[in-house]
């Protein structure tokens, strides 16, 4: 097998992924309604359920073509009762997509404003279920907040929302396949991924894992899309094993090997190996002098949200050409007001790939200009 340039993506997704996962989407070409094709998908959706340790009796995993976002449109519009809101729990860039789905929709909802660098007050989501849990249908949460590398309290949100007898969907795409999830120990109902992330496969695919019990239950509930129903495109994997429409088929070639390469790692060492990333991320931060926007006490150890110093002559966009240019991809931040940008600890990549990116990094510094160690008024 021929290698291909080896890029190391530091951004947070699509991912750094192996030459086998590239080259298992060169395949003879094939239809996907053969029978052949749909025998894919089956332990597949197995697969996709055994990682986040649900039985599949109770959980499904429900495969869908798009973004990572063509999910949380799915799960926010499908699962929501006649007459019931949303309670969303909203600190950060994607918990506020997740109001901006439910507002495109004309979707009843409330949103709990909380900081976006500190771990949400869970008196606050607890009193509003005191208060107006009859009218909620379910609480939503985002695990890990891309933007900012926050990691929230999913398993004592998702007690809360069983507590007051509501099921909880959270948002999982960046951390799904990286950070050992369980769903009975965390209290998830309903969570999310996509193939370029935690299983380091390619982009097109994205799936829902959730409760066998309320997706059948929703299948009387409004009906607000067509092709982003979740009990619809569930439904007919359950009765011919396809999907509705027309699936990713070389994507989906590519994710069975990944998903072959994520259980052969190894569920605990795939996530020792991110620490390992993420701690030679840090060590390179902590010697140039760079400042965080987050405290590490409340950070997954997938990103870190890095702030820009305050030196006339750095200018990010000069730091990450040179960075691509050898190589190495780094990546704007996401925080309202906030000059960041973000190194991620995902994908195909381990320590000593860290180690060369800060040679690189120095060296972009170095000539724009910037002082090392960086400044901070």
């Amino acid at each position: 097998m021929e290698k291909v340039k080896r890029n190391i993506l530091l951004n947070p997704g699509p991912s750094t992924t192996t030459d086998s996962v590239k080259y298992a989407q060169i395949v003879p070409d094939i239809c996907p309604r053969e029978k052949e094709f749909a025998g894919i998908m089956a332990p597949m959706r197995d697969d996709l359920v055994r990682i986040v340790h649900g039985d599949t009796k109770e959980y499904t995993s429900v495969l869908f073509t798009g973004s990572g976002t063509i999910c949380l449109d799915i799960t926010l519009n499908s699962l929501l009762e006649e007459g019931k809101k949303a309670l969303v729990i909203k600190n950060g860039s994607y918990s506020a997509r997740a109001c901006e789905v439910l507002e495109y929709y004309g979707m009843p909802f409330i949103a709990i404003e909380q900081p976006v660098d500190k771990k949400p007050d869970l008196e606050a989501v607890e009193k509003v279920l005191k208060d107006q849990g009859d009218e909620i249908g379910y609480v939503y949460i985002t695990h890990h907040e891309t933007g900012s590398g926050l990691l929230n309290p999913v398993r004592e949100t998702g007690a809360l929302a069983h507590k007051y007898g509501k099921f909880l969907i959270t948002d999982t795409t960046s951390s799904y396949a990286m950070i050992p999830i369980n769903v009975y120990e965390d209290n998830i109902d309903f969570c999310m991924a996509s193939a370029q992330k935690g299983i380091m496969g390619m982009t097109g695919l994205s799936y829902v894992i959730g409760r066998r019990d309320i997706i059948e239950r929703s299948k009387d509930f409004p009906k607000r899309s067509y092709y982003c129903n979740l009990y619809r495109q569930y439904a007919y994997f359950e009765e011919t094993g396809e999907m509705n429409f027309t699936p990713p088929v070389q994507t989906i070639y590519a994710a069975r090997q990944a998903l072959k390469e994520y259980f052969e790692e190894g569920e605990i060492a795939k996530w020792e190996r991110h620490k390992r990333v993420m701690a030679a991320i840090r060590k390179g931060i902590d010697e140039i002098g760079f400042k965080e926007a987050l405290s590490r006490d409340v950070q997954s150890g997938l990103v870190a949200a890095v702030r820009y110093p305050d030196d006339e002559n750095f200018d990010f966009e000069k730091v990450h050409d040179h960075c691509y240019k050898k190589g190495f991809t780094i990546y704007p931040g996401k925080m309202q007001g906030k000059g960041t940008f973000r190194l991620c600890a995902l994908g195909a990549i381990d320590a000593p790939d860290i180690d060369d990116f800060w040679k690189v990094f120095k060296e972009a510094l170095e000539l724009t200009g910037v002082s090392i160690p960086v400044k901070y008024i």
